[in-house]
This record gives C-alpha cells, structure tokens and sequence, in this order.
C-alpha cells in the first residue's frame, strides 16, 4: 500500500505530466501569437504599399514666375554649430544658387569652438545676401538651436521663414518650387523631406527603417489631412509665413523643445494653418551622420522627445516592437535548432510563422530601402536595424528621466540643473489662425 501510494505521487511522473500540460497550453498560444504577428505584418506590407504610392516625389516646377524680382522675400535661417569638417560651405554655397527671385540669408554661428564663423564670414564676403551673425550663449530657460534660430529670426526681413539645417544640400530650384507649390495650395508651411544619404554599413541598416517609422506615421496620423493634428516638421526644410510663426509665439514658444521642428509643426497645425508635407529627394539631400557614434548620439537627443517625454509610452513602444520585430527572428532560429536536434516535430508549427514574420518584414524593408536608395539587401537586416532604433530610444528615455540629459555638439540638454523637457499634459491653446 505504502509503495503504491509512492508511486501515484512520483515527483518524476507529476513533472511529466506538468510539463505536457504547458507544451499543450503554452505551445498553442505562443504558436498563435507569433501567427497574430504575422498578420501585422502582412498588414504592414498593404500599409507600406499605400504610403509609398501616395508619397509622390515634388519634382521642380517648370514656369519662373518665382524667379522675379517681385517674389515674395524669404529669409532663410540656418544655425551652425561645429560644422568645420562637414559639408558647411557647400550647404550655403547651395542656398545661395536658388533661382528665387529675392531671399536673405541669415546664419548664426552658434558658439562653435572650430572654424565655422570664419567659414561663414569668408562666404558672406562674397554675397551680400548672407548675414552672419555671432550668437550668445542661451540665456536660463532655453536650449541652444532654439535659441539660435530666434536670433535669426529677429534680423529676418521676409515674409516667408525657410528654417534649414547647415547639413542640407539645395538643389536650385527648391526655394521656388516649394513657394509656388504652398501659394497655390493657399498653404501657411511647407516641410520638404530630403533623401537621406547613405555611405556606410551603420547608415543602409538604420536610414530605411526611420523612413519606414516616418511613412507610417504619415499614414496613421493622416498628416496631410488638416482636420487632423498630426504634424511632421523636417527642421531640413520648414518654410512658413511670418505671420504663422509670429502668432505661435515664435521660438521662444519651442525654447526647452529638442524637437522643436515637429512641435512646431504641431502648433501650426492646431493654430488652424494649413501646413504641406512633401517628400522631395530631387530638391533635397543630406547626410545626417558620418559614423555610428554621431548616429546615436543624435537619435538619443531626439527619440524620446517623439515620445513626448512619456516613459511609460516609450516603455510600451520599446517591448512591442521587440516582440514584432526581433521576436520572430529569433523564435525562427530557436525553433529551426530544435528541429535539427530532433527535440520535436512539432517545433514545425512555431518556425513556419516566426520565418514568415521575418520574411515579411524584410519585405517591407526591401521597399523602403529601394525608395531610400538602398540596396535592398540591407533588409535582410531588418531586426538590427529596428532592435538598434528602439534600443535607442531606451537609452533616450533613461538618460532623460533620470536627469543624466543627453549630448549634442558639446552641450548637455536634459540633465538634472539645466533645462527640463516641457511637460505635456493637454494640447497648449492657440487661438486660431482665422480669430
């Protein structure tokens, strides 16, 4: 009696039957999960497919009528900080060779510690359109391009605003092309998106998949639409009219904002303005970053304000793409060692959806980086490339939670005694455009 009672509560034989049970359960669950997935990301593809055919290139207009010399002035504003060694004299030489009939240009050499006041002194020598002006350090309460671009905006004569980066490369019909285009859309902004260049490994990994963010975030916030608040601001290229960034409060109203281009974007949007979003690749080029270094370290500035300083929102984007997108690859491989080795048959059920995720998601990629001029190869690449954009963005929004602030060009933005993100609790009145 005794050893049969022994028997019926074996340890051995209730793991047995333990372990069965969760292969039952769990095996189906996690099999559906990674099915569920799967779905997304065919989902994705239709989306991709949508948002790529409705994002037509602006090609250059073909009349002059913006080349006369009664063209409505543009100032063009453009903060340099520590641009020495990048493509400084060539962004300017570039504004300078628009075939726009009147523009300004005002730089403002940001309290850089290299060459590039002199650069831009030795240029304006050479064309009285460009005034060079000596920036102050930010004064309590702002962050440093903010800052720079108010002070341009304060000797700024024009009509029209054309806020730039000192990276960008014009091509000469972009100043015309996208002042005609937002008159005759009776548009208040134009925000052009330029091809992102690529040159090295880091960049044909990581360009194609924050175009793909960017793409599905034209599409799920209808940013076009201007019923709704959706916004995309490219700091590249963001022409407005004084009068809308005078009634938003002008940069003293994004002066604790890192992302002060989206969230001017968004004001613009919310003051009742009507802003276009154009993605012009003939018209606009640059290269953001020369290694991996500076590529973190700018997204780092930059990804947790997309978050809107929400850690909690930041947190539940980080652990959902995971599971999306390096998820699959990963239960792929497990799944394809297990087979191998034998351990079961039905390791079949798993591998089949988690490869297909994989597979699809390189897909999406594959189009994006065709459009982005990347080798479509470099899709295969795709967990990396979103395992290091989320990564990130964990590494943005620790560092900026916990007052250790982020670094940009010399400077700390976000630490504990310095400038703290604005908080975002509801959307800041502004009256509208047409009170």
């Amino acid at each position: 009696m005794e050893s049969r009672l022994r028997l019926r509560v074996n340890p051995n034989y209730l793991n047995l039957r333990f372990s069965r049970h969760v292969n039952s359960t769990v095996g189906p669950i996690l099999t559906g999960f990674v099915w569920l997935i799967a779905s997304a990301w065919l989902v994705s593809i239709v989306l991709t497919l949508y948002g790529l055919a409705r994002q037509e290139p602006l090609l250059p207009i073909n009349h002059l009528r913006m080349t006369a010399s009664d063209a409505p002035l543009v100032s063009v504003l453009v903060p340099a900080r520590n641009e020495q060694n990048r493509v400084l004299a060539d962004c300017i030489r570039s504004i300078l060779d628009q075939d726009y009939g009147r523009f300004e240009v005002i730089a403002v050499n940001d309290r850089s510690t290299d060459a590039t006041g002199a650069i831009l002194e030795t240029l304006a020598k050479s064309d009285h359109r460009l005034r060079v002006i000596e920036g102050e350090e930010p004064p309590a309460g702002w962050l440093g391009k903010p800052y720079a671009m108010q002070q341009a905006f304060n000797h700024a004569r024009g009509e029209w605003i054309l806020a730039t980066d000192a990276d960008m490369i014009f091509d000469k019909a972009a100043l015309r092309t996208a002042v005609d285009r937002t008159l005759e859309g009776r548009g208040d902004a134009m925000t052009l998106i330029p091809q992102f260049e690529a040159s090295s490994f880091w960049e044909r990994v990581m360009i194609p998949t924050w175009a793909w963010v960017l793409l599905m975030f034209t599409v799920f916030y209808r940013i076009s639409n201007p019923k709704t608040q959706g916004a995309v601001g490219i700091g590249g290229f963001f022409l407005m009219r004084r009068a809308v960034l005078e009634r938003v409060g002008g940069y003293e109203a994004l002066k604790d904002e890192v992302l002060e281009d989206v969230r001017l974007a968004e004001m613009i949007k919310r003051l009742g303005a009507r802003l276009f979003a154009e993605y012009a690749p003939n018209l606009l080029s640059t290269r953001m970053y020369r290694n991996f270094g500076e590529m973190w370290e700018c997204s780092t500035k930059n990804w947790f304000s997309g978050m809107k300083f929400s850690l909690p929102f930041a947190l539940g984007c980080i652990c959902s793409m995971y599971l999306i997108s390096v998820g699959p690859p990963l239960i792929a491989l497990a799944s394809a060692l297990g087979i191998a080795a034998g351990v079961s048959a039905d390791l079949w059920l798993l591998f089949i959806p988690a490869a297909l995720s994989w597979l699809l998601q390189v897909l999406v990629l594959a189009m994006v980086s065709i459009r982005s001029q990347v080798s479509p190869g470099y899709a295969f690449t795709a967990p990396l490339g979103l395992g290091l954009l989320y990564a990130m963005l964990f590494d943005s929004s620790i560092r900026i939670s916990t007052g250790k602030g982020v670094t940009w060009k010399g400077r700390r933005i976000y630490e504990s005694g310095g400038v703290r993100p604005p908080r975002y609790t509801a959307a800041p009145h502004v009256s509208n455009i047409e009170d």
